[in-house]
């Protein structure tokens, strides 16, 4: 579901729901005049609030998307970089281990078999 449609369905409950309690409670004309004025004047400011909060999310959304999340890319790169250089080196020592060992068991067996050939 999209925000704008959240909020547009927000909105119009709610102003549904003040127009049905003002018009459901016993007023006289001049009271509900200056209530609805008032609930206007309310509903400006906190559509103005909502707007102003929508802009400042959508700026740090912005920011977010091109400022911070290259950085954390290249942050998390930097670290997978820096893990794989060990990892490298580690598999490479264990390579050369595995060979010395394959040398040894060969020499192992040649004077296994040359010592029963005696």
């Amino acid at each position: 579901m999209k925000a704008s449609t959240f909020f547009l369905g927000l909105t119009t409950g709610s102003i549904a729901a003040a127009v049905t309690v003002l018009y459901s409670t016993p007023k006289s004309g001049n009271e509900m005049r200056q209530s609805l004025k008032m609930t206007r004047s309310d509903w400006r400011e906190a559509f103005q609030e909502l707007k102003l909060k929508t802009n400042q999310l959508t700026d740090s959304i912005s920011n977010l998307s091109t400022e911070q999340l290259p950085i954390a890319v290249n942050r998390f790169k930097k670290s997978v970089d820096q893990l794989k250089d060990p990892t490298e080196q580690t598999q490479k020592r264990f390579e050369e281990e595995l060979i010395a060992i394959q040398e040894s068991l060969e020499k192992l067996e040649q004077s296994v078999l040359s010592e029963s050939r005696s």
